[in-house]
């Protein structure tokens, strides 16, 4: 029976594998400097921020068993985002405790309960972070905390783990995470006690581990963009001032993988053309939103490129059918008439809708980032030229944010914000002659605009 199918393992069944993945016990001769734990009693909590690929889990996974082995009977904890992250990733996985225990060092996995025994009487527990209530009443020595910066709430480290620590004669922590501006994090760097040791670090420096494919991958994804800073460089990136957005937010209620989203009821492909297709020409933004039965909208693909106008169209088209979309909506503004028409030509039998901007983009993306505010937008993984136009874009910028419009445009239609302002929340419609918002008043019988005849208040 595999590790990741069985329920209950005992030592015998893992000691083949955790020696040919393992090299536990000389981990530091192993690791690089700032892989190592800092020096000196003082600290309690070590903070290593770094970017995919570093080392991280690596690290937490020595630290942890070191420590659990140095101190007969001692109680630790590993907490994660979700408990898939512990088991899989903390546990589970070729960097994580499983196969970095040498044999003769384990009792028992109970996989069901996320509980690791250990030769020497000591007792690794696994938790998640999105269940702060089950870490309260733990009796601990230490912990390893990864992704700190994905954590849900905030009281899993408060209410949840710092009361715990309470057996031993120093406990201590070691936080192993991408650096993201939570308030959590951004608390714990500004301590000026002594108490927490920082330590930063890049994906490259841990290139002779990592395959060139996936730093070719890593390096295309994230190249060149300001997330990019933070998910390879380990920086951490503070909030511009006036944006509508902000990473914390953004992190706060990301699904780091698309089998966590629900079942989604309906799926907009939003489109947002450039003008020209000349080089230096703005981007094709190409977006494709979805959302639940509850009320929940989802960022689920980026697709924008700069091209040709029917490479364009090619593109959002290929979104539709991958995401199995219901329409694709395009804004007309600027140039965009083409888009319905070529639309036509590509595809005759995909739903199309034309949006006309008749305010500014300030008024048609505030309701939309209230939403995000509410909650109630998730974004599917990592999108980062996107959210570095959401993050970065501010009402006194100039320039078109090609990505953030078309996101926009999605999520308009499908929670019907309408009339591109905030009281298109409160039942504005739309004139079907100018297209203009109007507010449906007793007595009003023509458009405030236009005058073009509308019906009657009910």
């Amino acid at each position: 029976m595999s590790r990741a199918v069985a329920l209950d393992l005992a030592a015998d069944r893992l000691d083949q594998v955790s020696r040919s993945e393992g090299e536990n016990r000389d981990w530091r001769k192993l690791a690089r400097d700032k892989q190592k734990p800092p020096d000196g009693d003082d600290w309690q909590i070590w903070l290593l921020m770094a970017g995919r690929g570093f080392g991280k889990t690596w690290t937490g996974a020595n630290w942890i068993i070191e420590q659990a082995l140095s101190q007969p009977d001692s109680e630790w904890a590993v907490i994660a985002p979700t408990f898939r992250d512990v088991r899989k990733t903390c546990i589970e996985e070729s960097s994580g405790i499983l196969s970095m225990l040498q044999p003769g060092e384990l009792v028992r996995y109970r996989r069901n309960e996320l509980q690791i025994s250990l030769s020497n009487g000591s007792t690794i527990y696994g938790y998640s972070a999105d269940q702060p209530e089950r870490i309260r009443g733990a009796n601990l020595h230490g912990a390893w905390c990864e992704e700190l910066g994905s954590w849900r709430y905030e009281e899993t480290w408060h209410e949840g783990l710092i009361p715990a620590l309470r057996k031993g004669i120093n406990p201590r922590v070691v936080v192993t995470t991408t650096p993201r501006p939570t308030k959590l994090i951004k608390h714990l760097t500004k301590r000026d006690d002594g108490s927490v040791y920082i330590t930063r670090g890049s994906t490259w420096e841990n290139r002779e581990h990592l395959s060139e494919a996936a730093l070719r991958g890593l390096q295309a994804r994230y190249g060149g963009t300001r997330l990019g800073r933070q998910e390879l460089e380990g920086e951490l990136l503070e909030d511009i001032e006036g944006a509508l957005w902000t990473r914390s937010v953004l992190d706060e209620t990301r699904l780091r993988h698309r089998d966590e989203a629900p079942d989604l009821a309906r799926i907009v492909v939003g489109v947002d053309p450039a003008v020209t297709s000349k080089p230096g020409s703005d981007e094709h933004g190409i977006v494709v939103c979805g959302m639940d039965a509850e009320g929940h909208g989802y960022v689920l693909g980026d697709f924008s490129l700069q091209g040709t106008p029917n490479t364009a169209v090619r593109r959002a088209i290929q979104a539709f059918n991958a995401h199995e979309a219901d329409l694709i909506v395009g804004e007309v503004n600027n140039g965009g008439d083409f888009i319905e028409s070529l639309v036509r030509t590509v595809s005759a039998d995909v739903p199309y809708k034309s949006v006309r901007a008749t305010r500014g983009k300030l008024l048609r993306a505030e309701p939309v980032s209230a939403l995000y505010e509410q909650k109630r937008v998730h974004h599917v993984g990592a999108l980062p030229e996107l959210e570095d136009q959401m993050c970065d874009w501010t009402p006194l910028d100039l320039d078109s944010p090609d990505r953030l419009d078309a996101m926009v445009w999605a999520m308009t239609e499908m929670f019907q914000l309408g009339g591109d302002t905030w009281s298109g929340m409160y039942g504005h419609r739309n004139c079907p002659s100018c297209e203009r918002g109007y507010m449906p008043i007793e007595g009003r019988t023509k458009c405030p605009h236009c005058g073009h005849p509308i019906a009657e208040v009910a």
